[in-house]
């Protein structure tokens, strides 16, 4: 009754009420305005994202094709500069905070899986074109949602398997298997894809144990530790400041990505934030342009076309699901 009295006072008067008085909780229409500029900031973090993480499959690419740069070398120093990074900025932190897992092994597994996800992709983006290999990283999601049941036990229904059915039309158009001739690189997209629908499954089960914090630090250990004899055995010295530029930024990019992804999921629900995910085709477009003067083919276009469409379809039926599971326990 007392603090229901100090909320009915103007804000001078409460505070000579009492300093000690609890905050009045958010009305109905204050959390609905706070969810909506969460949900904003979590939309323009995610797209911020996504421009990183293209960013940074961009600069692989370059390093591999314009600079030679062996794989190994490039993927390592994607994870070491991360590792560097994390270290330093989390100094202050005990090393418990960063290794305080409960489930070693499953992170081990799940470090592995995100080494196995980048040696794959940059292998791919190697022969291929950018708009290509995330096309075909598009069908992660599918595949998550298609192994979420054996996994998870989250069974899809018949609507839900018939999206990821089209879906995976969506990538016979763009690989045109039989017609125009399939590239050995696809493999390599196809790996990154499959890894890394694993690694998503996996995050998804250790969420509940590990905090993001500690999962994110994780998930580059075996990629610096493991990576780092053969990096040093094929290292090739970059020849122009802009190659020691943009190999040092790697972990940057990536790091900052990565955090900014956590975060905004964090902020709103995936439901909200993961058909923006689909807007990566963009940015990526926009860099295979401007850096390569690459544009996507028709069957491309077409296929991603179809794939986002069948991934969007899942987000909205998931989120309808639960919508219909939140009002049947409200009865």
């Amino acid at each position: 009754m007392k603090a229901a009295m100090n909320n009915d006072l103007p804000k001078d008067d409460a505070r000579a009420a009492g300093t000690s008085a609890p905050q009045a909780s958010p009305t109905a229409f204050e959390q609905a305005e706070r969810d909506a500029r969460d949900r904003m900031k979590a939309i323009g973090l995610m797209f911020v994202a996504l421009v990183l993480f293209s960013g940074l499959d961009t600069s692989a690419k370059y390093l591999a094709t314009r600079s030679s740069l062996p794989i190994v070398q490039i993927t390592w120093m994607r994870f070491a500069g991360q590792f560097l990074l994390m270290l330093t900025l989390l100094s202050a932190l005990p090393l418990s905070a960063l290794l305080g897992t409960r489930k070693l092994k499953l992170e081990i597994v799940r470090s592995v899986l995100m080494a196995m996800t980048t040696v794959f992709n940059f292998l791919a983006l190697e022969h291929l074109r950018l708009d290509q290999t995330v096309t075909v990283v598009f069908l992660a999601p599918l595949v998550v949602a298609l192994l979420a049941g054996p996994f998870l036990g989250e069974w899809i229904g018949l609507r839900r398997l018939v999206a990821i059915l089209v879906g995976f039309l969506g990538i016979l158009i763009v690989v045109r298997p039989g017609i125009a001739g399939l590239h050995p690189a696809f493999a390599f997209a196809f790996g990154t894809m499959f890894t890394y629908a694993l690694f998503m499954l996996m995050t998804r089960y250790l969420a509940a144990y590990d905090a993001p914090l500690v999962m994110l630090f994780y998930s580059i250990i075996i990629g610096t530790i493991v990576l780092a004899p053969f990096a040093i055995w094929k290292w090739v010295w970059p020849a122009s400041a802009i190659e020691w530029l943009l190999l040092f930024a790697l972990g940057l990019i990536g790091g900052i990505g990565h955090y900014l992804f956590i975060h905004a999921n964090r902020l709103a629900p995936a439901s909200i934030v993961a058909p923006f995910i689909y807007l990566q085709i963009i940015s990526m477009v926009a860099f295979g342009f401007l850096v390569f003067n690459q544009l996507p083919d028709v069957c491309t276009l077409v296929g991603s076309s179809v794939i986002i469409g069948s991934g969007i379809y899942l987000v909205q039926r998931e989120r309808a699901i639960r919508a219909e599971a939140r009002r049947a326990a409200a009865r």
